[in-house]
């Protein structure tokens, strides 16, 4: 046998290593455009796109009509119980003030405290529901005590109770409204916790020395955030209404600040006589749940993995 015959090399062999990389490279990809399939499957979910397409006008809206309207939210006209009209698009109130600028500032007031008051339920909740569901046994057992005791007491007590003992104003709002709202949060992220932290890449990267922590950030809660997200939508909308709800019992954002729960409780006594002092405000609040519901509807479909190709 020769050195040539020894040094032979196969074509098939360069073959095989060109198919595996081409493989890899398609799995990549698959990974990659995950976030594009998600965006796919919402774009067909044509309730979804609707509610998106309110949540976008609300917002602009908020953020761009009083700034360039010719009154202030604050402003007396002298038009006491103005119907809507050319001038007063939503009318006027009791003290001549033009509601159409004060729904747009009531919903700076409703979206700021709703979007707060998620966040804050997602950084708690998350943390409180990850420790539990990663360290599990008592750690967990007392963990979730804590939030099975908090739940037990009443959600509105609780959060009517500290706005009469706190003054009245947009931080006590926040405050009180996120006071027990994580646990809801903390109870999904610990139950997508304990499904995923026995998976094999989990497993894994704890064999190869991974910390708890590390296991958290890095493989758990990235892989859990589709539960995380959507819940998080289905937050907003609830923190939306409670704020509603306390305003018109008369523990919301004080005067001359307007809220739409303010707003509702303000046009209620005025029902018979000035009817749209009560329907605009009620109809946004209206809106922007179902805008938000419907968001988060559909990102739950296109987040479901039961539902992907």
């Amino acid at each position: 046998m020769t050195d040539k015959e020894h040094i032979k090399l196969n074509p098939e062999d360069f073959e095989v290593v060109g198919e595996r990389e081409d493989q890899a490279e398609q799995l990549s990809k698959k990974s990659i455009s995950f976030w594009e399939e998600v965006l796919r499957r919402f774009m067909h979910n044509k309730l979804a796109l609707i509610g998106l397409v309110l949540l976008v006008i609300i917002i602009l809206g908020a953020i761009f009509v009083p700034m360039f309207s010719e009154f202030t939210y604050r402003q007396q006209n002298g038009d006491y119980n103005a119907a809507p009209s050319s001038k007063y698009f939503f009318g006027t109130d009791d003290l001549g003030r033009d509601i159409f600028v004060r729904v747009w500032v009531g919903a700076r007031i409703s979206i700021f405290i709703g979007f707060a008051a998620a966040v804050i339920d997602l950084v708690i909740g998350v943390a409180w529901g990850a420790i539990a569901g990663m360290r599990g046994g008592r750690v967990d057992e007392i963990m979730m005590r804590i939030a099975d005791v908090l739940t037990a007491v009443p959600y509105l007590l609780v959060v009517i109770i500290l706005l009469v003992v706190m003054q009245p104003g947009l931080l006590p709002m926040i405050i009180a409204i996120s006071i027990t709202g994580w646990v809801n949060m903390a109870r999904i992220t610990r139950s997508e916790i304990l499904k995923l932290k026995n998976q094999e890449y989990v497993l894994a990267a704890r064999t190869l020395g991974a910390s708890s922590g590390h296991l958290i950030m890095k493989h758990l809660i990235p892989n859990a955030l589709g539960a995380i997200l959507v819940t998080m939508t289905l937050t907003i909308p609830s923190a939306i209404f409670t704020e509603a709800f306390l305003s018109y019992l008369g523990l919301g954002v004080p005067a001359p600040l307007a809220s739409w729960g303010t707003m509702a409780n303000d046009g209620y006594p005025a029902l018979a006589n000035a009817p749209w002092r009560l329907f605009f405000p009620a109809a946004f609040i209206c809106l922007t749940i179902f805008a938000f519901n419907t968001v988060g509807d559909g990102l739950r479909d296109a987040l479901d993995p039961k539902l992907r190709k």
